[in-house]
């Protein structure tokens, strides 16, 4: 008589009538918690949802990913996986391209954006092509020393700010605070703010605190390609007087 060890890892709760299901591995954890992301929001993703997702204990996560912070990590980095552009000739070119390929990204998986400035700062996983990228880039520009810490350390904080909060998540009670804000920027007093309502037209619903949707619902597509002209205006003026 042979005994059954049984395999902690990709141990699967007891069911009946369903077809055994394949073991877990790294990869089907990180897909799985981008789904539940994807599906009910970050605030959901917790260790024993995904475990309830994938119909396993919590503890053959913890084989894969040892806390949730190691695997929303995983999980931007998989998002992100393709945002490091090809070589261009021109640097600014090459900046603009990531720029536009984060913002691209995370518009694919909305939910992801409040992890863009932590991950970012807490760096579990960091794509250091994209680092390379940037760095070579900002050298080419002209930056070098100080001042090449400094140009890295600005682009980075463009690449998540935009995008971070146009694709910010809308409070729980969505419904009563969008009504809030639009009865709020219907009341603005003209004598008090006269500019902003001579351009509430303009401004409503496609301006940062003057929105009750976010980028899923009104994308600030034309507004995201000024901010990046502009950072990008910044740097050739700042790498012009080197």
């Amino acid at each position: 008589m042979t005994s059954k060890t049984a395999n902690p890892r990709g141990r699967r709760k007891k069911t009946t009538g369903e077809e055994p299901k394949s073991l877990l591995n790294r990869d089907t954890i990180i897909a799985a918690a981008l789904a539940l992301i994807d599906r009910e929001g970050l605030d959901k993703c917790s260790l024993r949802n995904l475990a309830n997702s994938l119909g396993v204990y919590p503890t053959a996560i913890y084989w894969y990913v040892s806390s949730r912070e190691l695997l929303l990590g995983e999980v931007l980095a998989n998002v992100l996986e393709n945002v490091a552009p090809e070589p261009q000739e021109r640097w600014q070119d090459y900046l603009r391209a990531a720029m536009v390929n984060c913002h691209d990204a995370v518009r694919q998986h909305p939910n992801v954006a409040p992890l863009l400035g932590a991950q970012l700062v807490s760096n579990t996983r960091t794509d250091f092509t994209l680092v390379e990228g940037v760095l070579a880039a900002l050298q080419q520009g002209g930056f070098s020393g100080p001042s090449l810490t400094g140009a890295y350390n600005t682009f980075i904080a463009a690449l998540a700010g935009f995008t971070t909060l146009e694709f910010a998540p809308l409070p729980e009670n969505t419904e009563a605070w969008q009504c809030q804000v639009q009865e709020s920027l219907r009341a603005v007093d003209a004598e008090q703010h006269p500019t902003l309502a001579q351009n509430m037209h303009q401004l409503s619903n496609r301006g940062f605190s003057l929105r009750w949707q976010n980028g899923v619902q009104a994308a600030l597509d034309a507004s995201f390609t000024f901010y990046v002209e502009t950072f990008l205006c910044g740097l050739e003026a700042l790498a012009a007087r080197r």
